[in-house]
């Protein structure tokens, strides 16, 4: 089977203002990256928008009606001081939402084994009531939500190695023994949160790396917590939070990675899908500030969910 990309041209439309780090220039590497001859295969779908229905799954109203109907005179507002939206972030946010959905249903349904959602803006940070962090909705979770609400399924493993801890997935998982979230991250850094201590129903695993660390302790921390947690769980669906900000390049963090050790982990967790959910993975852009960085890690991200 194929592996399927999702995005839309809407997503290069969110613009958090001139200088911002999570600039539309990232997904437009992305795809620059994964316009090369060794991915013709992947199957490129247009994302549909995601339904305030299921947006509502993880998101109280509130916060969905502030970025859908929020004030439409003013095409530039900030929801905090990282966090920004323009004329066009609303439909981008729809997009970004409605393609890990749709990625859902495809890989349930049996048309494609694995996705990859090359979308903005992000989403890991955003919890059930706050857009913040560069994210308005929490895209992964909005498609964990789905997996369990319209297909039944009753185990989501839901993978985190973006350089931040993904503050707003915990926050909204943190009871829900339905999915299991696993974490690498820096610590300390931004949002201060993600310590091995949070551990929610028994669900939460928190690896947390020190500034400086390195692939050995990237690897180690998946080998000896984090794969053995999934394994144990037994995932029906693997969803993964693919943030490449902990590449060595990335201008916003401190951790020494490179592309390999992306590809290594992306590779270790679709055996584990291959054992436990019929190979099914869908995974979501999330951070990464150096185009460099980012053109080099979904590049081998991707590869290895082709192989």
């Amino acid at each position: 089977m194929t592996v399927a990309l999702y995005t839309h041209r809407a997503c290069l439309e969110h613009d958090p203002g001139s200088g911002h780090p999570e600039s539309p220039a990232r997904l437009a590497a992305v795809l620059e990256a994964l316009a090369a001859d060794r991915f013709a295969l992947l199957d490129r779908i247009e994302a549909p928008r995601a339904s305030r229905e299921q947006l509502a799954r993880v998101h109280r109203q509130s916060l969905i009606a502030d970025v859908l109907d929020g004030d439409q005179g003013n095409p530039f507002r900030r929801l905090d001081p990282d966090t920004a939206m323009s004329a066009g972030s609303a439909e981008a946010a729809l997009r970004a939402a409605g393609a890990v959905c749709a990625a859902v249903d495809m890989v349930i349904d049996g048309q494609h084994q694995r996705a990859f959602c090359a979308v903005r803006p992000p989403g890991h940070h955003a919890t059930t009531q706050t857009a913040m962090g560069f994210c308005l909705f929490n895209n992964v979770a909005v498609g964990a939500a789905h997996a369990i609400a319209a297909h039944g399924l009753r185990r989501v493993a839901i993978v985190d190695f973006d350089v931040h801890h993904g503050n707003g997935t915990q926050d909204i998982f943190w009871t829900d023994p339905n999915v299991l979230y696993a974490s690498t991250h820096q610590w300390p850094l931004y949002p201060h949160t993600g310590a091995s201590r949070e551990t929610g129903a028994g669900n939460i695993f928190n690896v947390p790396l020190a500034p400086g660390a390195d692939s050995a302790a990237f690897r180690a921390a998946f080998e000896d917590t984090l794969l053995p947690a999934i394994d144990r769980f037994a995932p029906e669906l693997l969803l993964i939070s693919a943030g490449f900000d902990a590449h060595r390049l990335d201008p916003l963090a401190n951790l020494r990675l490179d592309e390999t050790d992306f590809r290594w982990v992306t590779e270790r967790l679709v055996g584990l899908a291959e054992r436990h959910a019929e190979g099914r993975v869908v995974s979501s852009l999330e951070g990464g500030y150096s185009l460099t960085a980012l053109r080099l890690s979904a590049a081998a991200h991707v590869a290895a969910l082709l192989d």
